[in-house]
């Protein structure tokens, strides 16, 4: 963010999105902004690279998902020397981030390049002496609204991992004077978000195939809807009132009413839970179809997608694959233990007692749900809720849905079982393997893994439902303002436990059972999407969920009949420490911004 750049120029393959060719390249190799901004072509490339910034998610983290670096999974390379090792063992700093191999690599110079991106445009493209091209009104329109949405999700990804930042609304000239520059507060960052999007959504809406639209076609794909400045919303509000960033200026209220308005706007403009019953030989419901299947902008089947990556597909088959998978190349993300039990039986009753879920530190002695009477420990993968088949590989599952018998293995010596040799990560080391995202048919000659979903409609029930159970309680219902239908917190989870086919939640709970039932919610429906790991940060449970993760190890009766179950403990890991709900900040941006302002803003503990 604080290199200085010429305002007259810009590196032409770096603004340009494939289309060097369209551009009257300087002898120089530089291009003004009078030079993009007074041509159509020159114009969409840069409004092209505005918005596509959105990170592509997905196994972005060394070939593993942000899954692995919480309590959601162990990776079979964590005895690797690499970044996920390194993570578990405790070696980030403010020079080293393992989570900087991610997209883009370190967040904090990504998104505020793009945001510099942002402001550029939105700066040039109404200025007359610069702008000279006729465009159309709704088209241009359309284009600024995109471009202060995308600048709005930018500041949310920052936000959501350094705290607040620099509200930074234009472009720096070569004489800014960086001395007044100053971190803002989370809750003043999360009201420019919000009050940028609502400047977008004050865009008329335009009949045509121009401007800023609920509805895309399928050749639009990446390009920021409505539904999008409405996602980006429901979050923001969620995570400002949320326990780590609380800072007053949004209360569970507030939060309440901007997430319904959320939920409401894209509920009234035809999204809807994707419940599609897939055939038997395609998907075992519509939760695991849905997953690996390509999102319909056209909303024409898929209607719940509202963003989804446009290039980078899961690839579980090889980088979380099992070992009996063609072309498989590492177990990659493990399901931990704690993940499994966290899914209900399919009477709806939770597993383990969720005010206190083990007996010991260790997570080892399980303290089991004295109501379930469905569970039974010696057959622990029967009768549980449909997400859970449609997620995890377990022992005994199939691992193909059509005429092949293959069966995973976990048990010791079994095709797909925990190996003694640490150093081979072709297999699990928590006794599972992730099925989220992965099509069965996908190997070494067929790719038919999902992409994930960077916002989707259950996510904007939850959201909502979190708020108001916070603010209300959870069987009151509040009031739609834009012609959508009263709703509860219990309402919001129930719609998400319906299409799962799990029973509703009952009427009468306290406050606390509830909020207890909706984060398990909200752990199950959204695993492996890049939520639990701000979750558990922004709920201030790091310490209670990230030292310890566990796993099932199984062994097969002599007789053949039967398995033994034994939890084991996962490498000691050392990022549940309070430091760790924030990133730290670069040390090399911490000591520039400290020298111009004399303020030091690493964040705490780092």
């Amino acid at each position: 963010m604080k290199k200085i750049f010429k305002t007259a120029v810009f590196a032409i393959c770096a603004m340009s999105l494939g289309a060097c060719a369209d551009l009257d390249i300087q002898s120089d190799g530089r291009i003004s902004y009078e030079d993009i901004f007074s041509h159509y072509g020159r114009t969409v490339n840069y409004f092209n690279k505005c918005i596509g910034s959105v990170p592509q998610v997905g196994f972005t983290y060394d070939n593993t998902p942000l899954a692995s670096y919480c309590d959601e999974a162990q990776d079979a390379g964590d005895h690797a020397d690499g970044n996920i090792s390194r993570w578990y063992k405790g070696y980030t700093s403010t020079s080293y981030n393992p989570l900087a191999s991610g997209w883009g690599g370190d967040p904090w110079t990504y998104y505020f390049q793009a945001i510099r991106n942002c402001n550029t445009f939105l700066q040039y493209i109404n200025d007359p002496a610069y702008a000279t091209y006729e465009f159309r009104d709704d088209e241009k329109s359309g284009w600024i609204a995109q471009v202060r949405v995308a600048r709005a999700f930018y500041y949310l990804q920052l936000i959501k991992r350094y705290g607040g930042v620099p509200l930074v609304k234009g472009p720096y000239g070569t004489d800014y004077d960086y001395s007044i520059d100053e971190r803002a507060s989370f809750g003043k960052c999360a009201d420019f978000i919000i009050s940028e999007c609502r400047e977008a959504l004050k865009t008329p809406e335009p009949d045509g195939n121009f401007g800023f639209r609920w509805n895309i076609n399928d050749s639009e794909r990446g390009k920021l809807t409505r539904a999008f400045a409405y996602a980006v919303m429901s979050q923001t509000a969620l995570y400002a009132a949320s326990p780590l960033w609380s800072d007053g200026s949004f209360t569970w209220e507030k939060a309440t009413e901007i997430t319904k308005e959320a939920l409401d706007q894209c509920l009234t403009h035809r999204f809807r839970l994707y419940d599609i019953k897939p055939a038997a030989t395609a998907a075992q419901n519509a939760y695991e179809y849905y997953f690996f299947t390509r999102s319909d902008p056209s909303r024409s089947w898929d209607k719940e997608t509202i963003f989804e990556s446009t290039s980078v597909r899961t690839n579980v088959w090889k980088f979380a694959g099992t070992p009996i998978t063609p072309g498989m190349e590492k177990a990659g993300a493990g399901p931990t233990q704690e993940l499994v039990d966290a899914y209900e039986t399919i009477d709806g009753q939770p597993v383990l007692n969720l005010e206190q879920p083990y007996k010991d530190e260790d997570h080892l002695i399980p303290n089991y749900n004295t109501r379930n009477t469905l569970y039974n420990p010696d057959k622990p993968y029967e009768n549980r809720d449909p997400r859970f088949y449609a997620s995890i590989y377990y022992n005994g599952s199939r691992r193909y849905l059509d005429d092949r018998a293959d069966r995973v293995e976990t048990f010791v010596g079994g095709n797909c079982g925990i190996s003694d040799n640490v150093t081979d990560t072709r297999f699990t080391r928590t006794g599972y393997y992730m099925r989220k995202f992965n099509n069965y048919r996908s190997g070494i000659e067929i790719d038919g893994d999902g992409f994930m979903r960077l916002f989707r409609l259950a996510e904007l029930y939850l959201n909502f439902a979190e708020a108001a159970y916070q603010a209300k309680d959870p069987d009151i219902t509040v009031a739609s303002k834009v012609g959508g239908s009263a709703l509860s917190a219990r309402g919001a989870v129930n719609a998400v436990r319906l299409r799962a086919g799990m029973p509703e939640l009952a009427r009468g709970m306290s406050k606390e059972e509830f909020g207890r039932r909706y984060r398990n919610e909200r752990r199950i429906e959204l695993a492996f999407e890049e939520h639990r790991f701000f979750d558990v940060r922004r709920w201030k449970i790091l310490s209670e969920t990230d030292a310890v993760v566990t796993g099932m190890q199984i062994t097969r009766n002599a007789s053949g009949n039967g398995y033994t179950y034994k939890r084991i403990k996962m490498m000691q890991r050392n990022t549940n420490s309070d430091k760790y709900l924030m990133y730290p900040i670069v040390q090399s941006e911490v000591d520039k911004m400290e020298g111009f302002t004399g303020t030091d803003w690493q964040n705490p503990g780092w």
